[in-house]
């Protein structure tokens, strides 16, 4: 699509966005692939199909690994398939805020918009611990052989400051640097995911297939103490399930970015579907070569939460192979981090374009130059970082990441299975039919479940965020808010807002040129 095709359709993108009673500031640059890439390049099974394996593996063992993985692909995939539906009907950035305030009431859509952005704020924390978790294990000592035994909490927290600043930077200076990125990152996972798999395939695997299906409950001292008491086969095969459910989330990247993807209704609806299919695809793929390139299930479990790294820096591969494996892994760990403070910035701005945050009237302005949320980019940077702080344990954080955004994701759902064919009726070009109703259902069923598994010890230090987020919200709400804020537009405020809207286009228009 190109010329005066892709001029028509931009032109109906920027109409439907009047017709919801938003401007067009962002700068409308992404095809299908740069949707479907930013949004893939979060979920990374790069990311936490390395860091989060773990999770799985001190919980149930290969089980755990290897049909935890396929249950919960299928998981994300049904709660993908509610939310592009969504998503084609209401193309804007800040996607489930707006979503949820539309067909659930603005005091709903306010509260999916906190944990939202909670979700995504650990996205970013948890990922770039990862950053340098890697960098250290794999590069520091994998590579240049140096001793981090005396590494701590000091180091972690200069490392993530510099590793969010540099993100922070690309995205200031435009969505299309950001995307040059993320493209980059979409072809950068496949690749090393491929020659990662093969790699422990041909210098590690056991071919012993009758593993891959074998629960060995390592919860308390068998997984390391990565699960410090000993837990049921139940609740150790429920957690494990945060392995996937963890790795494949922040899919939402698609919709935050509607504003700035060509053909959005189309696009972003596909972007998401896409980019969860092919990371489930991959990432089981590649999960099976791990297990099977285990040596010793028992010695592997007692790693904890090394076991991966140690598989790998004991891995009889080429040592040029791993050390660019390694390189491409952080690499990719990187893009996945940007990406996800692309995606918070966006939601960021766009609640704040309608008066959700304090100091709204600053965060809600967009460069004229860059065409980007200058300040909404700056502080999400330094939030992801501040969630470090008080939570400095990679497996928390990925917990939280997996728990808050997924209940975020059940807010509009829930709202769209109550609304849909009363209050709402207008639909985008993708529709789900007769198995929109049960999909939904499946969809809260199991986020009930992640939610369960997302508070068991050693991620129970998510009760303190989750108690403490539900008694400010509702202070907040009910102290100031309830009369205070507006929601999105709706109705005559539409109307009333056209002029704004030309308004804003010609001050980001002007400058631009």
């Amino acid at each position: 699509m190109a010329g005066t095709d892709e001029r028509h359709v931009i032109d109906e993108d920027v109409k439907v966005l009047h017709q919801m009673g938003y401007a067009q500031e962002l700068a409308r640059r992404m095809h299908g692939f740069s949707n479907f890439a930013i949004s893939f390049s979060i979920i990374c099974i790069l990311a936490g199909g390395i860091t989060a394996f773990p999770v799985a593996f001190s919980a149930g063992g290969p089980f755990s690994v290897v049909v935890g993985w396929v249950i919960g692909s299928l998981f994300a995939l049904i709660v993908g398939l509610a939310m592009a539906q969504i998503a084609s009907a209401y193309p804007t950035a800040g996607g489930l805020y707006h979503w949820a305030s539309i067909l659930g009431g603005r005091g709903y859509g306010w509260v999916c918009a906190w944990i939202n952005m909670l979700g995504l704020v650990f996205v970013v924390a948890s990922v770039n611990v990862g950053v340098y978790l890697l960098f250290r294990d794999l590069v520091l000592v994998g590579i240049l052989g140096m001793d981090v035994s005396a590494w701590g909490y000091q180091e972690q927290v200069i490392a993530v400051s510099l590793i969010t600043f540099t993100q922070a930077l690309f995205n200031h200076y435009g969505i299309k640097t950001t995307t040059t990125i993320t493209d980059f990152s979409g072809y950068l996972i496949l690749v090393v995911a491929v020659l990662l798999t093969l790699t422990f395939l041909a210098w590690g695997a056991t071919w012993d297939f009758s593993r891959l299906t074998q629960f060995i409950n390592n919860t308390g001292d068998a997984g390391g103490g990565f699960y410090v008491e000993p837990r049921t086969a139940l609740v150790a095969f429920l957690v494990g399930l945060l392995y996937p459910v963890y790795t494949i989330t922040g899919f939402d990247a698609s919709a935050h970015t509607s504003e700035e993807t060509i053909d959005a209704r189309r696009q972003v609806p596909r972007g998401i579907l896409h980019s969860i299919f092919w990371s489930g695809a991959f990432g089981l793929i590649m999960a099976i070569s791990f297990i099977l390139a285990i040596p010793d299930l028992a010695a592997a479990a007692k790693d904890g939460a090394n076991s991966w790294f140690n598989l790998f820096n004991n891995l009889p591969a080429p040592k040029l192979l791993k050390d660019l494996l390694a390189i491409g892994i952080v690499v990719a760990n990187f893009c996945c981090a940007l990406a996800g403070l692309t995606s918070i910035s966006r939601m960021v701005f766009a609640f704040s374009r309608d008066g959700g945050l304090p100091a709204s009237g600053l965060l809600k302005t967009v460069s004229p130059k860059h065409r980007t949320p200058v300040a909404a980019i700056w502080t999400s940077a330094v939030l992801s970082v501040a969630a470090t702080l008080y939570s400095p344990a990679f497996a928390a954080l990925a917990a939280g990441c997996a728990m808050f955004l997924y209940v975020s994701y059940a807010f509009p759902i829930a709202a769209g299975l109550f609304a849909e064919g009363k209050t709402w009726t207008e639909f985008g070009p993708f529709r789900l039919g007769f198995l929109s109703k049960p999909i939904a259902v499946l969809a809260l069923i199991g986020t009930v479940f992640v939610i369960y598994a997302g508070i068991q010890p050693p991620f129970d230090i998510l009760i303190s965020y989750a108690v403490g987020l539900l008694v400010l919200l509702l202070v907040i709400w009910f102290g100031f808010e309830r009369k205070r804020f507006q929601g999105p537009p709706i109705g005559d405020m539409i109307a009333r807002r056209q002029a704004e809207i030309r308004a804003a286009e010609r001050a980001v228009g002007e400058a631009a040129h």
